[in-house]
């Protein structure tokens, strides 16, 4: 997992310095999947394949300034998520738009935002200490409370207090700003 996060990092930064070889290097995994997705969405094979290229050039053309939230793939997947909803406003304006799909486009990339975020959270407290993690699982996943932990571990309750203190700020920092709001 930390390994597909480095990549992307990696691959963006060689990107930003005008790497062909990093540019088809995330074309050739991408666009494929980028097209099956539009296509999923708007049933014209041509126009998936040119929304498609268009985010890649957009990439290219901006790759100096480009900013990302999340991973790569989940920015790809929401730029093809905003070109969807564009072409199907543009549909709706000649032939009217059946709300159904604007909702299943929304509901795929938001599930794919989240499936992102929980992977990279997972990640997060699997990278903590092993005491640490111990109590900070106790506490969010079996829902104990500071007592029941310190009671089931023999410690105390400061101890348990330290540590799920710890395990916040650790996630929080291996998360970045982005995620505050979470914590």
């Amino acid at each position: 997992m930390v390994a597909n996060i480095t990549n992307d990092i990696s691959l963006l930064r060689q990107i930003r310095e005008g790497n062909e070889d990093a540019f088809k290097s995330l074309f050739e995994t991408y666009f494929t999947p980028l097209c099956r997705f539009i296509y999923l969405h708007l049933d014209d094979k041509n126009v998936a394949e040119e929304l498609a290229m268009d985010i890649f050039i957009y990439l290219w053309e901006n790759r100096e300034t480009f900013q990302i939230q999340l991973s790569l793939k989940a920015y790809l997947f929401q730029a093809a998520k905003n070109k969807c909803l564009n072409e199907l406003r543009k549909k709706k304006e000649t032939v009217g738009l059946d709300g159904v799909e604007v909702s299943t486009i929304n509901t795929s990339v938001s599930t794919l935002e989240t499936e992102e975020l929980y992977r990279l959270i997972q990640e997060a407290v699997f990278s903590l200490p092993d005491k640490c993690r111990n109590i900070f699982l106790l506490s969010r996943s079996e829902n104990l409370t500071n007592q029941e932990i310190a009671r089931r571990l023999n410690i105390s309750v400061k101890t348990v207090e330290g540590q799920i203190t710890t395990a916040l700020k650790k996630i929080k920092k291996f998360l970045g700003d982005q995620y505050s709001y979470l914590w």
